[in-house]
């Protein structure tokens, strides 16, 4: 594959570019994505026209880049999540219906949770999560859920690196953690009120495939009082009905 006189590849640079599109910065200048994408002007210019012409990205009016909907179609039929989010989707409105503000599935991709769907109501509790959106594993309901059944040497690269504070709540401490993983293990759920927003509590819970590996975690996001505790057995059974769903 050509390489730039830096010794990147082209591939690496188109990657660059579309990383800088983000779920609250979906168009962007093409000076905007050269700077983040940390390429000259010139280059990125070229680039995003060459990205335009095969429908990867595509130009507004008023010239401010978004990504283009052959992109998302290639990636839709390559996706590995695409079954998964298919088969969980009625779960999930059903899930919604009960709750009444948010539920999501997330799955493990890299050191974060990535959010595969999600589904709100209109006047529900603020949520920071999107479709294709990602979190910290240590920080959030689902991540927490993640990570407990991670493998070994990614719960240690979490624990050994900094965790981020996003309010008092958060777990930045390794300890507390290692406690806050060893938890889901045996209980089978998380409990997160105010880790992200003060208002907000996340709960989640497991899904796993017939050979008992956790594929994913459903969650619910609902406001931060006494409630949210009760909600605990009916996540459970959303996840169950999941998995019954990939078993068949």
């Amino acid at each position: 594959m050509a390489r730039s006189s830096s010794g990147e590849s082209v591939l690496e640079r188109v990657v660059r570019i579309l990383e800088a599109f983000t779920p609250e910065e979906r168009a962007l200048t093409v000076g905007e994505i050269a700077r983040r994408a940390g390429l000259p002007l010139a280059t990125g210019s070229r680039m995003v026209a060459d990205l335009v012409e095969q429908g990867l990205l595509t130009r507004d009016a008023d010239r401010r880049v978004r990504v283009g909907m052959r992109l998302w179609e290639l990636a839709s039929r390559a996706s590995p999540t695409l079954s998964l989010r298919e088969l969980a989707m009625p779960v999930l409105e059903d899930l919604l219906r009960t709750v009444g503000h948010h539920a999501q599935l997330g799955v493990l991709d890299g050191g974060e949770v990535l959010f595969v769907e999600r589904l709100s109501t209109e006047h529900a509790v603020i949520n920071y999560t999107r479709i294709a959106a990602r979190l910290p594993l240590h920080a959030s309901s689902s991540g927490l859920v993640l990570l407990a059944h991670a493998a070994p040497q990614l719960q240690q690269r979490v624990l050994d690196a900094p965790l981020a504070r996003f309010t008092p709540a958060t777990i930045t401490d390794p300890d507390d953690l290692r406690r806050r993983l060893a938890h889901v293990r045996r209980h089978g759920y998380v409990l997160c009120p105010g880790h992200l927003h003060p208002d907000a509590t996340g709960i989640a819970v497991p899904v796993r495939d017939e050979a008992g590996a956790v594929v994913a975690a459903v969650s619910v996001i609902v406001p931060n009082d006494e409630q949210a505790r009760g909600y605990v057995a009916t996540l459970t059974a959303a996840a169950r009905r999941i998995e019954k769903l990939l078993a068949h």
